[in-house]
């Protein structure tokens, strides 16, 4: 496992505190969240993509049932997840693992629990197409439904430009434009990162640094806290649980699912998983890839238990909740899209 070491800040009077925190700024150690999210060069955001995939990621018409969207999973008029332990598709199919945020994905190097999908483009392929959650019977079925909507064909050519542009491609281009606007930066902790001594209270300065000091930093840590800069495709994944006789590991079914392996059919892979970002958790209870976990505090028991072997007294935890509080920042404003119109033949 990577680790990047994190340098603890003890704020015990403004002068130290405005020159800790400055130099945890110029070292990198605490790094803010960038403001604008990272593209790939052959889909840059434009405003056209961006109206486009959001209206996309609002219509259910992708789906087999109709009434299904990537919205339905994933509400980005509050935590980008759907509040369930695992979430419900077409036909009221259950799925296997827990919505995960869609906010600042943008910023991740490889998507789903699994760290299957490489890019967003790619992850925009999968829901669709699966049996479980939209329910579409292949991708040619998707897009087939998109061309049967006249109303988009002037979106497209908008984002796209003339000729044969209503493709699958292209509807995961224009979704993928559209989540990478999804970002939460200027939270607390990145006002703190960027030099703002008094960004954080005492007690979650406290708790920063007993987050780094117990070894929470070895995975989470970089901007999203979901571990170092990578190439996009290259995940960062970790065995959990670490230590499977931690009696949270049977509490909370941590084992049931391989994780990695069900994607890769590797045994090595079995229980690893990419490692999630800790932003805007108060936004997306319940937690873990199985969603049984309901509160924050319960799951910096877990992680320390399962991952680290501590058992942290509850002043430790308290501290660590406060700080992880800090990482939500603040939503950009989104009007709800108009989705064109539905011919009265589209879904039978």
């Amino acid at each position: 496992m990577r680790f990047i070491a994190i340098t603890a800040i003890v704020l015990t009077s403004t002068p130290f505190a405005v020159t800790a925190a400055a130099t945890a700024a110029a070292t990198g150690s605490w790094q803010p969240l960038p403001d604008i999210a990272p593209a790939p060069a052959n889909n840059p955001i434009s405003a056209d993509q961006f109206e486009l995939g959001k209206i996309l990621c609002f219509d259910p018409r992708l789906s087999s049932s109709g009434n299904v969207s990537c919205f339905s999973c994933h509400n980005v008029m509050e935590g980008g997840d759907d509040h369930r332990p695992t979430s419900i598709g077409v036909h009221g199919h259950v799925g296997g693992r827990n919505a995960p945020t869609v906010w600042n994905a943008a910023f991740l190097s490889s998507q789903f629990w699994d760290g299957r999908a490489a890019t967003l483009e790619d992850q925009a392929k999968g829901p669709p197409a699966n049996a479980i959650e939209m329910g579409m019977p292949n991708l040619d079925a998707v897009i087939g439904r998109v061309r049967n909507i006249p109303g988009y064909k002037p979106y497209f050519e908008q984002a796209f430009g003339a000729g044969d542009v209503v493709t699958m491609d292209n509807v995961a281009k224009a979704i993928a434009a559209y989540e990478r606007t999804l970002i939460t930066p200027n939270s607390a902790y990145d006002r703190y990162a960027k030099g703002d001594a008094k960004a954080l209270t005492e007690q979650q300065v406290r708790g920063l640094n007993t987050f780094a000091d117990v070894g929470c930093t070895s995975c989470h840590q970089g901007p999203t806290f979901s571990g170092p800069p990578l190439p996009v495709g290259t995940g960062f994944f970790i065995k959990f649980p670490t230590f499977p006789d931690s009696p949270y590991v049977a509490k909370y079914d941590f084992l049931s699912d391989t994780g990695r392996a069900s994607a890769t059919k590797d045994d090595a892979d079995k229980n690893v998983w990419r490692v999630p970002g800790l932003r805007n958790l108060v936004y997306t209870a319940p937690y873990f890839h199985n969603g049984l976990v309901h509160t924050i505090d319960e799951s910096v028991r877990i992680m320390a238990s399962t991952q680290l072997n501590q058992s942290l007294s509850d002043t430790q935890v308290a501290d660590i909740v406060a700080f992880l509080e800090t990482l939500s920042g603040p939503f950009p404003t989104q009007q709800m899209p108009r989705l064109p119109p539905t011919p009265g033949d589209l879904i039978d």
